[in-house]
């Protein structure tokens, strides 16, 4: 009996000792995200697999989706913007590059309660469709995250949709 005691005994201490040696620090991730749309526009899925969020409008062929890249998860992928600009710059480099019909305009940079938002149209000719497609392609910068906001629908309809996608990108914050 005394054997049976004298082990349970070693082995709490064993087992106790090691846990109390492990030390712990608090994360967090995970941030609520406010952004509004107009009363046409619901939620989808499909758009792009990169995207937190996602809308749209199938009769009015209108459509958009927000990409989140947290600043401290591209700091550990080795991929560190010094601001909106240099963030907006590489993506939009990038972006519909691949269609030589490419047309884009310069970007309107606004700065409103701490974030920058950065804007441009972007549209190219889609020879499957036979259509203009006009996108309009915004980013965000917050204190911990940079926002792609891509909205888009035929060049036909841009008037029409362009200033409900310029309000939806001023209300992206977190």
């Amino acid at each position: 009996m005394k054997k049976i005691l004298s082990l349970a005994i070693v082995v709490f201490v064993v087992f106790q000792s090691a846990s109390a040696q492990t030390a712990f620090k608090n994360m967090k991730y995970g941030h609520v995200v406010n952004v509004s749309l107009p009363e046409y526009m619901t939620r989808t899925l499909g758009l792009n697999d990169n995207a937190s969020f996602q809308f749209h409008n199938v009769p009015k062929d209108v459509s958009g989706f927000i990409v989140e890249d947290n600043k401290e998860e591209l700091i550990i992928a080795d991929m560190k913007f010094a601001d909106a600009q240099e963030f907006y710059d590489n993506f939009a480099k990038g972006f519909l590059e691949d269609q030589p019909s490419r047309k884009f305009s310069k970007p309107d940079v606004r700065k409103v309660n701490g974030n920058t938002y950065i804007h441009s149209d972007f549209s190219y000719f889609d020879e499957e469709a036979k259509l203009d497609i006009y996108y309009y392609v915004g980013v965000i910068e917050t204190p911990t995250t940079f926002y792609k906001l891509i909205c888009f629908t035929s060049s036909a309809q841009k008037e029409t949709y362009k200033p409900d996608f310029d309000k939806i990108m001023m209300s992206i914050n977190d």
